[in-house]
């Protein structure tokens, strides 16, 4: 182990020691005095393959360091690829190595090993660097890639040819690595070495003297491989020189001919014919192999192999006789000499014909389109089928393989078909036919094949657009906005293209003229009919015509149907206050009492109407103002206004009254009477009821012939009324309480009067208001004018007013049939036929005991 240091100008008395004793190194170190500053750099040389914790040197010493506070200073070497390789003593800052150090496997094909390394010196802060050389050691011996080397060299190699020889490898390097190659004594060969530089040296064997096989047919030499190591390490290899004997002889078949039949479709491996033929010559001279000559096709080759052993032809792909039916093969027997001798011979192969092909059916002509109306016998394609066998195989019988509305009838030319109609074709049962045909060759077993060929029926117009219903039945609000859709109808048509291209119109009859048809349009294309004015129900009620629906074919067909139209209520119409009435027309008047009049004696009665029906024609009186509230009251479903109390003497004389009458619709509409009561003594009082009773004798006789009609009326709804709860039990006995939406069958009505149905969705209650309703109908979605949301019945005893008219109910159906008066025309002839409606209903109510 050796080494030397560059140091700084701190520890130049140290240097100069070391100088005394190695004055070789006075000039490096006189450069470096010169060249240092504030860092150091150190080198050292060690051998490898050192044991692990070898001293490498006084690292401290040489930077002049103190080595008391070297542990303070925090003397280390900083992290890097090479820290593991050495290692320093905190205490005295000596190097040393950390694990034994292999130079080849550190810097393996370097020729100069250099580690570099990084110290750290903190207080004030040094960075010192150090470089250590791995040297040498010829720890290696030569080594060849193989013990035995094997050369196969031909007796008529020339003198003078060369054979190059594998390197030996020598992992030390430089002087140590391999530096010479020796060949062991022989007559034939001699060793060259060819110096590649940093590739090393090459031997190369050269032949000296012609080789004789029948005098020696094996040489063995031996290789050694010397390094230039003290001593010199050696590493040999054996060759093994075989000579090869001279190609002269040619190999020769055994038959002069060869010839073979072979069924088609033979399978894979299949040994068709074995060829043989010998060569007289020694060893591979003598070894015969086998192989197609050079003119034999791709396709053949593709067909047939050939075993190069044994001679064998073998079947390699798909021998079809209908694409050759024999072949000519060329077979080629060669020696293996280095220049092999070669004999051609002509291999006869006979295909014989099997019955493998199936019948191939095709469609020579094929109708795009036949149509519905075509008469049996019509032709629809031409198929021509043929079979690539012969003979029998060859001979085919065709048919269609199930009853359809096709047949085949053969044509004058051999295996000619044509495919005709057999029966009457209709396209909206089955526009599109799939006729399998089926054709079946002669042969043993016999082959069949099929060919599905798809025949489209066109159409003709032989099918009228049909509605969806018929009749249709709409329901509509009135006061419907003008111009806006109201409904549609749908109409369909079984044809297609142009034949089921439907446009509809509205019949108009110029000799029995619907006034109300007049206002619709309908969208031609579409059915959507619009209304072209708002319909009234006080005016119109129901109203039906006709829509035509005409397709686009030629000639055209068409339909008609009949579309019934119900007009449905909606709360439009304000009350009409028929007393008091002003002479100016204004909701007016003047009651004139007495003033001995008691509690609860009528005062007057304040009379109103609506046109419209069921809760929108349903009228509450309610006092706006009042004088003194203490003194009258109004009844708030009749409209009868009573004194609270006896009247006195202190009461003022004049009291005005402002009443509110209001109906239930769900936009409540309203009118306002004034009534003046005027408190006279009981003197003035009697003689305006005189005038009052006798112009009430008169209007009583005028209404006795009324009543009269009102109560038989009233008997027949209540007839009408039994009977329906009677089928409406019976109705229930045989389906589910549940009702499904349907149609209301008619809202026809005679003006007298209307019903409603009661159900309940959730947590609310509906009413469906409508004439002569029965059970189970309801109105399409989307007529919510009739419909009402009426409280829950629960809520009666908070406080709710109930229902002022007769209420039935059936407990086990769980329905509830509100019996309204509404829209009495009848009794619009004068103001004094409102007290009839109360009779009426006090009448109606005792026969039903609610």
């Amino acid at each position: 182990m050796f080494g030397f240091a560059f140091l700084p100008r701190s520890m130049e008395q140290r240097g100069r020691d070391v100088m005394q004793h190695r004055p070789g190194l006075l000039c490096v170190l006189a450069l470096f005095l010169f060249l240092s500053s504030t860092d150091a750099q150190l080198r050292y040389s060690i051998s490898e393959e050192l044991k692990e914790g070898t001293f490498v040197a006084d690292v401290a010493k040489d930077l002049g360091v103190d080595v008391a506070s070297i542990k303070q200073r925090g003397f280390r070497i900083m992290s890097g690829s090479n820290e593991h390789l050495f290692k320093v003593n905190e205490n005295d800052g000596s190097l040393y190595a950390s694990r034994q150090i292999d130079r080849e496997e550190v810097c393996k094909e370097s020729n100069v090993c250099l580690i570099n390394l990084k110290t750290v010196l903190d207080n004030p802060l040094e960075v010192h660097y150090i470089t250590v050389e791995i040297l040498d050691l010829n720890d290696h011996s030569p080594a060849f890639p193989e013990k035995i080397k094997r050369l196969e060299i031909s007796e008529s190699s020339l003198p003078g040819t060369k054979f190059q020889l594998q390197n030996a490898y020598d992992p030390d390097s430089g002087s140590n690595s391999v530096q010479q190659y020796k060949i062991s004594l022989n007559d034939h060969f001699r060793l060259e070495v060819k110096d590649r530089g940093r590739d090393g040296k090459t031997p190369i064997l050269q032949l000296q003297k012609q080789l004789n096989r029948e005098s020696k047919n094996n040489h063995k030499l031996v290789l050694t491989a010397i390094d230039g190591g003290n001593p010199p390490k050696t590493g040999s290899v054996e060759i093994h020189i075989k000579v090869l004997d001279v190609n002269d002889n040619t190999p020769v078949f055994t038959k002069e001919t060869y010839s073979v039949t072979l069924q088609e479709n033979a399978p894979g491996g299949t040994t068709v014919i074995q060829v043989n033929a010998t060569d007289s010559d020694e060893g591979s001279n003598g070894e015969v192999f086998y192989s197609f000559g050079s003119d034999v096709k791709d396709k053949i080759r593709q067909l047939f192999n050939i075993d190069s052993v044994t001679g064998e032809i073998i079947v390699k792909g798909n021998v079809d006789f209908e694409e050759q039916d024999i072949y000519d093969i060329d077979i080629q027997a060669s020696d293996k000499g280095i220049i092999p001798f070669k004999t051609d011979k002509s291999v006869i192969i006979k295909i014989i014909d099997m019955n493998d092909n199936y019948p191939e059916i095709e469609v020579t002509s094929l109708s795009n389109a036949i149509p519905e109306d075509s008469r049996p016998g019509t032709t629809v394609a031409l198929i021509s089928v043929t079979d690539l066998d012969s003979g029998i195989n060859g001979k085919i019988k065709c048919h269609v393989s199930e009853e359809s509305a096709f047949t085949l009838t053969a044509s004058m030319q051999d295996n000619m078909f044509a495919v005709v109609t057999k029966s009457q074709l209709d396209r909206e049962q089955k526009s599109v036919y799939d006729i399998t045909i089926i054709a079946q060759d002669s042969g043993e077993p016999a082959l069949t094949s099929q060919k599905t060929i798809s025949v489209f029926v066109s159409d003709k117009n032989d099918n009228k657009p049909e509605f969806l219903l018929s009749p249709y039945t709409f329901y509509i609000s009135e006061n419907n906005q003008p111009g806006a859709s109201v409904f549609s109808v749908k109409a369909s048509d079984r044809d297609e293209a142009d034949n089921a291209v439907i446009s509809y119109h509205i019949f108009r009859n110029a000799a029995h003229e619907n006034k109300d048809t007049s206002f619709l349009n309908i969208n031609s294309e579409t059915g959507e009919i619009i209304a072209l004015k708002s319909f009234d129900f006080e005016t119109l009620k129901s109203f039906q015509f006709q829509v035509v629906a005409t397709d686009a074919g030629s000639p055209p067909l068409s339909s008609n149907v009949t579309v019934k139209v119900f007009i449905l209520d909606q709360n439009d119409n304000a009350p009409v206050i028929l007393y008091p009435v002003s002479s100016n027309g204004s909701s007016e008047g003047v009651e004139e009492i007495p003033r001995n009049m008691k509690a609860g004696d009528l005062v007057t009665k304040v009379r109103a109407y609506d046109a419209d029906i069921g809760y929108n024609g349903w009228l509450l009186f309610s006092l706006q103002q009042v004088t003194d509230h203490s003194v009258f009251t109004l009844d708030r479903y009749t409209g009868q206004i009573r004194t609270l109390r006896s009247l006195t003497e202190t009461d003022e004389a004049e009291h005005q009254l402002l009443i509110l009458v209001k109906d239930n619709g769900n936009v409540s509409l309203s009118a306002t009477a004034t009534v003046t009561v005027k408190l006279v003594e009981p003197k003035e009082a009697f003689a305006a009821s005189d005038v009052k009773r006798a112009a009430a004798k008169v209007d009583k006789e005028e209404d006795d012939n009324v009543t009269f009609y009102l109560i038989i009326t009233l008997g027949s709804v209540s007839l009408l009324f039994v009977i329906s709860i009677i089928v409406l039990i019976a109705m229930q006995c045989s389906k589910s309480t549940e009702y499904t939406s349907k149609y209301l069958q008619d809202t026809n009505y005679d003006g007298t009067l209307c019903h409603s149905i009661q159900y309940r969705s959730g947590d609310k209650r509906y009413m469906l208001v409508g004439p002569r309703m029965s059970i189970g109908s309801t109105v399409v979605p989307g007529s919510h004018a009739n419909t009402l949301v009426l409280p829950d019945r629960r809520l009666a005893s908070s406080g709710e007013v109930r229902h002022p008219f007769c209420v039935c109910i059936d407990a086990h159906l769980q329905l509830e049939f509100d019996c309204v008066f509404c829209h009495l025309n009848i009794l619009r002839i004068s103001t004094t036929n409102i007290s009839n409606i109360i009779l009426i209903a006090r009448l109606y109510k005792g026969l039903h005991g609610c």
